[in-house]
């Protein structure tokens, strides 16, 4: 299992746009993702489950990767993370 937390930096948070792109970005990978905060955790492939999070900005969330290719998916995440959220 590999993991990775991010603190947001989007002034909005994650709302229905940054959450379809994520959603959208972990469904490349055939494993399992999680995506939450130490209250929460929820499957990283259903957007609804991520919006009911209601991260703001400021909030670090913590993703666990398992399965085939969980470190490129960490890595490419990490990347995708920094560049929209």
């Amino acid at each position: 299992m590999k993991e990775v937390k991010y603190v947001i930096r989007d002034e909005t948070g994650i709302h229905a746009r940054p959450a379809g792109l994520l959603v959208k970005a972990l469904s490349e990978f055939s494993g399992e993702v999680r995506v939450g905060t130490p209250q929460k955790m929820v499957d990283g492939k259903r957007i609804f489950g991520i919006m009911g999070l209601g991260l703001k900005c400021g909030d670090e969330i913590t993703l666990t990767f398992s399965g085939a290719g969980e470190d490129e998916a960490a890595q490419r995440i990490t990347v995708f993370l920094s560049e929209n959220l």
